[in-house]
């Protein structure tokens, strides 16, 4: 069991026989009343959001999610596909389970499938990847103005913000979870 007042981001529970996963949380102590968790769920099947608030004491049956490695290989039109690293077994997904999860990931990465009762839901990628920057405006000497950011394409398709410094050609880590830029490499 898992109670309101223990809800983070990413907890997943059984509710109204759905099962939903916590994408946003924040608890809420008014001057006068009770406290109260207010969320933003998730339903994990459907892929619908729905907004709710609980009694920081509510208590809901924890669903358990099975995460396995594959490795991502590549897609087909609105097919993605990825074998199981231990049996070679291959998995085809339809982009509505996919979602924007694969922005940042190249072919031939290891990514964890998300299930629940065999019911695959989701992918988490790698927290960090390295791509190659493959479009992005030219830095200018001497154009060092502090936290300023321009637009960038890596080899994946996806665009982020980088700093002025960096160039076509530059390997770049980022932060998958948010997709910020967090270093040259």
């Amino acid at each position: 069991m898992i109670s309101a007042g223990d809800f983070r981001n990413g907890a997943t529970f059984e509710l109204d026989g759905q099962i939903f996963q916590v994408v946003e949380f924040q608890h809420v102590k008014p001057g006068k009343g009770a406290a109260f968790v207010r969320t933003k769920l998730k339903n994990i099947v459907t892929g619908a959001t729905v907004e709710r608030t609980f009694n920081p004491t509510d208590k809901m049956p924890k669903a358990h999610i099975e995460r396995k490695d594959m490795q991502y290989l590549y897609n087909d039109g609105d097919l993605y596909y990825f074998m199981d690293v231990e049996t070679f077994e291959q998995l085809p997904l339809g982009k509505d389970k996919i979602g924007d999860s694969l922005k940042f990931v190249k072919e031939n990465v290891v990514v964890k499938i998300l299930s629940h009762k065999g019911n695959v839901f989701g992918i988490e990628p790698p927290n960090f990847v390295e791509l190659e920057v493959t479009e992005t405006e030219p830095g200018f000497k001497g154009d060092t103005a502090t936290g300023a950011t321009k637009p960038a394409t890596v080899e994946t398709g996806a665009s982020i913000k980088v700093p002025l410094f960096v160039n076509i050609g530059d390997i770049i880590r980022i932060d998958t979870r948010t997709g910020e830029y967090m270093e040259r490499v």
